[in-house]
């Protein structure tokens, strides 16, 4: 969809055409950019990693960010780090794609911390 450009009207105009828009000239454009904005929600992604991991490891997991496509994890130790990354990401992973089907999740990195 493309979004037409709707020319800005000069600060001193004093022509006799009208300077107001129409909202249906303005709408499209409106919600195509909130649509982009609102596509990839790290928020509802973040807040979504303790139901994914589990209420037993949630406490020792924390969800930090989402971005590009990667979700960026801090665990408490190596040896969960170690049990996460090797054996349990794809599992997750087809979790979290299941649970948020429109937005790309490329992969999750764990980080110790």
């Amino acid at each position: 969809m493309a979004i037409k450009r709707i020319p800005r009207t000069s600060r001193y105009y004093d022509g006799v055409r009208s300077t107001t828009r129409q909202i249906r000239h303005l709408l499209p454009q409106l919600l195509g950019q909130m649509g982009s904005e609102f596509k990839e929600r790290p928020d509802l992604i973040l807040a979504a990693w303790p139901e994914i991991i589990g209420e037993k490891l949630a406490p020792q997991t924390e969800a930090l960010s989402f971005r590009e496509g990667i979700l960026t994890v801090k665990v408490k130790n190596s040896i969960l780090f170690s049990l996460l990354s090797q054996h349990e990401r794809p599992k997750l992973l087809k979790s979290l794609q299941q649970k948020f089907p429109s937005i790309t999740i490329k992969g999750i990195a764990f980080r110790i911390g």
